[in-house]
C-alpha cells in the first residue's frame, strides 16, 4: 500500500469471519498485515482475529458509542495520509453497525472508500433459507422504540420481497410473536442460528409453529440468529383486491375514480388492474358513462 507525498489515505471497509475463521480471504489478512492502523468495533474481540493471523497493527476502537467523534479522528489521520482498515466484531463493516457513519464522512471528503468482501451473515441466511432469494429487504434489528417498531411492522405487513431480520437470543421469543401478530402465523419463516459455527442451523417453518417451539421451552434460544422471512404473495393480494371490490359494480368503481379527478382512460385502467379483469370489459362498461 504504497502512498505518494500529499495524498490522503484510503479507508478499507475489511469483512472477517462470523464464526469459522477459514471464511477469511488472503486479500483481508494482506490488508489487514499492510494498514497502517486497524479501527475496530471491539478491540478486546479483534484482537484474537488479530493474534491468529499474526497481525501486528496499531488498533483503535471505534463503536457505536464514539462512531461520530471518533469518525472525525479518523478523517484527519486519513487526511495526513494514514491507511485504515475498519472491522466490525464479525462479518462486513457499516452494514447494521457504526461503520456507515465512518464511511459517509470519508465519501463527503473525498477519501477513498474501498471494501475488501467477505462473510455477511444475512446473505448466507438468506441463500440457505429456502425463501426466495430473487428480491429480499433487510431489516437488520427491530427497533426498540415501540411506535418506531410498530410503524415497520406496518410496513412490512404488505412486503412482497422475502425479509431479513436480525435478532439476540433473549429477544428471539418477543420478536417471534411481534412477527406473528403483524403478518399472520401462517407465514413461512426460515429461522437461522449460528451461521458457520458448530451449533449452525437453518429451520424453516411457520410463524405460530415457530412462536409455539420457543414459548413452550422445548427450544431455548442461544446464539446469533437471523430470521429469513416470506414476503407476501402477490396473488393474496391480487385476490383480495378482487374481493374487496366485489360488493360494487364496474359502473361505480368507474365513478369512484372519474368523482376523485381521473380520466376516463386513467379509470378504465385502474378498474382493471384492481378487479384483475381485462381492460376491454371495463372499457365496454365506461361507454354508457
Amino acid at each position: 500500500m504504497e502512498k505518494e507525498n500529499n495524498m490522503v489515505g484510503k479507508l478499507y471497509l475489511v469483512a472477517t469471519p462470523i464464526g469459522n475463521l477459514e471464511d477469511i480471504t488472503f486479500r483481508a489478512v494482506r490488508i489487514l498485515k499492510e494498514a497502517d492502523m486497524i479501527a475496530a468495533e471491539d478491540t478486546r474481540n479483534s484482537i484474537k482475529l488479530l493474534n491468529h493471523f499474526e497481525i501486528k497493527k496499531p488498533m483503535t476502537s471505534y463503536h457505536e458509542f464514539n462512531r461520530f467523534d471518533k469518525a472525525d479522528v479518523l478523517i484527519d489521520k486519513l487526511k495526513e495520509g494514514c491507511t485504515i482498515a475498519l472491522i466490525t466484531d464479525a462479518g462486513t463493516p457499516g452494514i447494521s453497525d457504526p461503520g456507515e457513519v465512518l464511511v459517509e464522512k470519508c465519501v463527503e471528503e473525498g477519501i477513498p472508500v474501498i471494501p475488501v468482501p467477505g462473510a455477511v451473515a444475512g446473505i448466507n441466511a438468506l441463500i440457505a433459507s429456502g425463501q426466495k432469494t430473487g428480491r429480499f429487504v433487510f431489516e437488520a434489528f427491530l427497533p426498540q422504540d415501540k411506535k418506531e417498531r410498530n410503524e415497520i411492522l406496518d410496513n412490512l405487513k404488505e412486503e412482497t420481497r422475502t425479509i431479513i431480520i436480525y435478532e439476540a437470543p433473549h429477544r428471539l421469543l418477543k420478536t417471534l410473536t411481534l412477527l406473528e401478530e403483524a403478518l399472520g402465523r401462517d407465514r413461512s419463516i426460515t429461522i437461522c442460528k449460528e451461521i458457520t459455527k458448530k451449533h449452525e442451523s437453518f429451520v424453516k417453518t411457520r410463524l405460530g409453529d415457530a412462536v409455539e417451539l420457543y414459548s413452550s421451552g422445548k427450544e431455548e434460544p442461544r446464539g446469533e440468529y437471523v430470521l429469513v422471512i416470506a414476503g407476501r404473495s402477490r396473488r393474496e393480494i391480487e385476490e383480495e383486491n378482487r374481493n374487496k371490490w366485489e360488493s360494487i359494480s364496474i359502473e361505480d368503481h368507474l365513478k369512484k375514480y372519474i368523482e376523485e379527478g381521473h380520466t376516463k382512460k386513467e379509470a378504465v385502467k385502474l378498474v382493471a388492474e384492481e378487479r384483475g379483469i381485462p381492460k376491454r370489459d371495463v372499457y365496454a362498461v365506461s361507454i354508457e358513462l
